[in-house]
């Protein structure tokens, strides 16, 4: 069984040597830039936006004449200056299809969301050689960040909020197969879908919960949100009472410890952001076959509640954690949808 009780700590290290990977195909001057970037941002953040630059500097040795021929760590600080606008706009145009460099058989796509990043990443690193005097001008200032449409907020509605928890209660439906897992797991799951749908928690700050971080005295439980922050969570009844069924069954198969993660995989180690993905798209497939119901799916389903029981959208964006509130009114924008459905169904024609 997996003790570590340092979840975040590990998971910054993994990062940390997977940017130190990334950085080995980049030019030996970028360092400064993943340095100064350490106050400011998340390892999670630098690991993306190595992998964003490693990509860039594969394009100029590929597409770009002045860079054709040379491999990437060949290239300077001073080479920088050689790029042009024109060399950027390429670039927007490359990522829409490119293929991998160690397999010319693999077809990459960035739609717009993909390019608005790489276009982040672009800025903030031009940014930094501009700021130390290696630029005499920064380019990227010149170019446009890609359009982005807003996504349609995918949620589920109260009845399927209920139909959701019966299906993982019951295992209606499930295969044969999936029907012996669930007997073992039933209680864990439920505990799982009730806290995302109770407390808007991300997958990732759930998987990262011990045992030792839940009061069920005073009903809250200790989470690390993005940055690292340390907050407290609340939940109600019918949380507690999910989350004190699952501990009781691990109580009696004698895998109960103060320091162990919360929510075990079969194999009795921390439970992984990727298998609590796929349980959730398990239950989900069954329960909203037309939507994509995900972990942040939940997450807008339970801030689409909240807001509709409470009208108070800064409550809702310091409950899911959010810095700019304006994320959170993604969620108004979800009941707005609710009101014109309401209006449609007020004007009657013939009576």
């Amino acid at each position: 069984m997996d003790n570590s009780p340092n979840y975040h700590q590990n998971l910054n290290q993994k990062m940390t040597l997977r940017l130190r990977e990334i950085m080995k195909d980049l030019p030996s001057f970028t360092s400064s830039f993943f340095i100064a970037m350490e106050n400011t941002s998340t390892i999670l953040t630098r690991v993306n936006y190595a992998a964003d630059l490693r990509i860039f500097f594969q394009f100029l040795v590929r597409e770009i004449p002045s860079f054709i021929g040379r491999s990437v760590s060949e290239i300077t600080k001073e080479d920088l200056g050689k790029i042009t606008v024109d060399d950027l706009y390429m670039f927007l145009d490359y990522l829409n299809l490119y293929t991998a460099p160690d397999n010319d058989e693999k077809f990459i796509e960035n739609h717009e969301r993909g390019k608005a990043r790489k276009v982040a990443c672009l800025r903030s690193f031009f940014k930094h050689y501009y700021r130390k005097g290696a630029l005499d001008k920064n380019i990227c200032e010149l170019l446009d960040t890609p359009k982005l449409h807003e996504k349609a907020i995918v949620r589920l509605e109260p009845d399927e909020v209920a139909n959701l928890l019966d299906i993982v209660e019951s295992g209606e439906q499930l295969t044969e197969k999936q029907k012996q897992y669930h007997k073992k797991n039933v209680k864990r799951d439920v505990a799982i879908l009730t806290l995302f749908l109770t407390t808007g928690i991300r997958v990732s700050e759930l998987v990262s919960i011990n045992v030792d971080d839940i009061d069920f005295k005073n009903g809250c439980f200790k989470v690390t949100r993005k940055g690292g922050n340390q907050v407290m969570l609340y939940f109600d009844d019918e949380t507690a009472q999910a989350l004190s069924e699952y501990l009781d069954e691990r109580k009696d198969r004698g895998n109960y410890e103060l320091a162990s993660p919360l929510f075990l995989s079969m194999q009795g180690k921390r439970m992984s952001v990727r298998s609590v993905e796929l349980m959730v798209k398990k239950y989900a497939r069954i329960a909203s076959p037309l939507k994509k119901i995900s972990p942040h799916k939940l997450r807008s389903t339970y801030g689409t509640m909240l807001y509709g029981e409470t009208g108070d959208i800064y409550l809702v964006a310091d409950v899911l954690g959010h810095k700019d509130v304006n994320t959170t009114r993604k969620h108004y924008a979800a009941m707005s949808e609710d009101n014109r459905k309401r209006a449609s169904r007020a004007v009657k024609l013939r009576k």
